[in-house]
């Protein structure tokens, strides 16, 4: 049995085993009377999606579905699913499924109305205020991963297709209006999906609690993240049945994206290339990286994890957190280094050529420059 509960922080969340049931109640909150629900193409033809589909045409909703998505969506994707949208004359879009389909479907409800193209809106300074914000469409997020967290977050990540660089991309007005976070639509996940993008909240949640900005709310959301992580990711692995632990990595994935609003680091401008390129899965990536970066963080780092640890249940202060990150990848058959990942290590240049130009940097509690990403890749190879 899950906790079933509302909530409206950071938007309205309907959480809870069941609660897909009232995606057409969730429609007519958002004010969406013709929606297009949008996902990915290996959820096009599942189960969950099918019953999502049929809540919604027994609702007079319609069935309207756009699976044009690959695993990094690009702007090829966009200007298909943006196509789709004004074929279709739908008023709101349904963000159905893991970080390609979320973060996807928040870009066609965005891209819609606007006239500029996508990559003038890229997380720089107040690019975001370029957008019409009357022109976006309403958004419902229903993941059905427990990782990203993007059904709670104000960006999106889109790699254009000619450069192979990821971009994030905000407007305060593309969080979801409506969430539903069913445990429920995350039962049937592959182990390797499941570890992977647990640890991408993990992640999340880790870097974010690592950042030297000022953010109390956020910095206190990671710390309790990490923990439901390190509590309930093992059981989640172990019985994918489990709808407890189900639940609580869906709230650890929310907390990870409130949480980041605090900031990211080196863990995601190493592995935003590297996904770019090699087309290798971000949470797992992440955890490939988090040693190495734990280690050049450490200065800046070491007193609050010595403090955190405890309550995180990990013996040793900084050095046994760093030793259990190792044992945590272990455990799910992460791969050891970037090497045993695909990566190629020719392309290290260019890596951290793209990672310096990731915002992710700023957010890192010791400052990146060309010496220390040299370091951190060649330490991600080697580990």
């Amino acid at each position: 049995m899950t906790q079933i509960a509302n909530w409206s922080y950071p938007t309205m969340i309907r959480f809870g085993a069941g609660r897909i049931k009232e995606l057409a109640d969730a429609c007519i909150e958002a004010g969406i009377q013709n929606p297009l629900l949008v996902t990915d193409r290996g959820l096009a033809d599942l189960k969950i999606t099918r019953r999502a589909l049929d809540i919604l045409d027994e609702a007079g909703l319609g069935r309207a579905m756009f699976s044009d998505v690959d695993p990094n969506p690009n702007e090829i994707n966009l200007a298909a699913g943006i196509k789709a949208f004004k074929d279709g004359h739908y008023d709101g879009v349904i963000a159905f499924g893991g970080g390609s389909g979320l973060d996807l479907g928040k870009m066609i409800a965005f891209m819609a109305g606007q006239t500029r193209p996508v990559w003038d809106f890229e997380d720089i300074g107040d690019w975001w205020m370029r957008a019409d914000a009357s022109a976006i469409k309403p958004i419902i997020a229903v993941p059905t991963t427990a990782g990203t967290g993007s059904e709670v977050g104000r960006a999106s990540v889109i790699t254009n297709s000619a450069t192979k660089v990821k971009k994030i991309i905000f407007h305060p007005k593309i969080l979801p209006m409506v969430v539903i976070a069913d445990p429920e639509l995350t039962v049937t996940m592959p182990n390797v999906i499941t570890a992977g993008t647990g640890l991408d909240a993990f992640a999340h949640c880790v870097e974010a609690f690592s950042s030297p900005h000022y953010h109390p709310m956020s910095h206190g959301i990671a710390l309790h993240g990490m923990k439901l992580v390190i509590d309930h990711l093992p059981r989640a692995y172990a019985d994918g049945s489990d709808l407890d632990a189900r639940a609580q990595m869906m709230s650890a994935a929310m907390m990870g994206a409130t949480g980041f609003q605090k900031g990211l680091g080196a863990i995601h401008a190493m592995s935003h290339p590297i996904g770019a390129i090699f087309h290798t899965h971000h949470g797992t990536t992440n955890a490939v990286c988090m040693p190495a970066v734990l280690t050049l963080n450490a200065p800046a780092i070491r007193d609050r994890f010595d403090e955190a640890s405890p309550y995180l249940g990990i013996a040793g202060g900084f050095d046994g957190f760093c030793a259990f990150v190792q044992r945590f990848n272990d455990q799910f058959s992460i791969p050891r280094n970037l090497a045993d990942l695909g990566v190629d290590a020719s392309q290290i240049d260019n890596l951290i050529t793209m990672a310096l130009d990731d915002p992710s940097c700023g957010g890192n509690p010791v400052p990146l420059n060309r010496q220390n990403l040299q370091w951190l890749f060649e330490t991600a190879f080697d580990q």
